[in-house]
């Protein structure tokens, strides 16, 4: 068996491996794989998030992930998740309220799981988004105008900001790129994360529905603590590890075949 303590790159080598495979790890839990102390392997840690791999947090650190490309892309990537995902999130919204679309494929898949006889006002920077909610005879629709990020598929700026301004919204159906029970929901684009948090201090009730492959992990900039969130939508084929650890920070769930 190879001694782990002597040879440091292949530590690191391991622990990238097993971030690979669980999105986190826990410092306790590693050093008695390799039968090292937990203070080498924070420092071996800290080599791996200094290269980016990873960013630590309490006790361990999660996987830092990378864009998956503009929003066509990312369209055609986990379509059947994401159709789960948008028809559980269709399921939860409330007659005759006033909500938020944000852009993302995942939200593109919701919109086109609302029923036709949903009575509501919709309002999104997403230009695919407000054309999918057109087909909706009982929706009125408020697009929210400004520089197109081609990226995310929505409308950023100074018009953006200044649009939702005087809108309340009853629900918020909020996209993200990445998401960790400690670090919370995280994105990779400044603007489009600053949009976000203008959002949630405009929204009663914060939905965020993800696939798989984003949880757990982190993306560069903070979006929102999960205590913010309201309601996760999830495949209920995660770890019964990571479910918990979401319960834990008073999180509801809700899974595809739950709804």
């Amino acid at each position: 068996m190879l001694d782990y303590a002597a040879f440091p790159q292949q530590r690191q080598a391991f622990i990238r491996q097993q971030l690979q495979l669980k999105g986190r790890v826990i410092c306790a839990v590693l050093a008695a794989e390799l039968g090292v102390s937990e203070h080498t392997v924070r420092r071996d840690l800290q080599e791996l998030a200094r290269e980016g791999v990873c960013k630590k947090v309490y006790g361990g650190a999660v996987s830092v992930l990378v864009s998956q490309g503009d929003l066509l892309a990312r369209t055609a990537q986990n379509s059947e998740e994401k159709a789960r995902l948008g028809l559980a999130c269709a399921h939860l919204v409330k007659a005759e309220s006033v909500i938020f679309i944000d852009a993302g494929s995942t939200n593109l898949a919701f919109a086109s799981a609302l029923s036709r006889e949903t009575a509501l006002t919709a309002v999104t920077h997403s230009p695919v988004i407000a054309a999918e909610l057109m087909r909706l005879p009982r929706c009125e629709v408020i697009m929210i105008g400004g520089r197109l990020h081609k990226s995310s598929g929505g409308s950023l700026g100074i018009t953006a900001f200044s649009q939702i301004r005087d809108i309340r919204f009853d629900q918020l159906f909020l996209g993200g790129c990445a998401l960790d029970s400690e670090a919370g929901l995280t994105g990779f684009d400044y603007e489009d994360v600053e949009f976000k948090k203008a959002l949630i201090s405009r929204s009663d009730e914060i939905i965020v529905a993800m696939t798989r492959e984003k949880i757990p992990g982190v993306a560069r900039y903070t979006v929102a603590a999960c205590e913010e969130l309201t309601q996760l939508v999830v495949e209920k084929t995660l770890s019964a590890e990571l479910l918990a650890a979401f319960r834990e920070k008073h999180l509801r769930l809700t899974h595809p075949d739950s709804a």
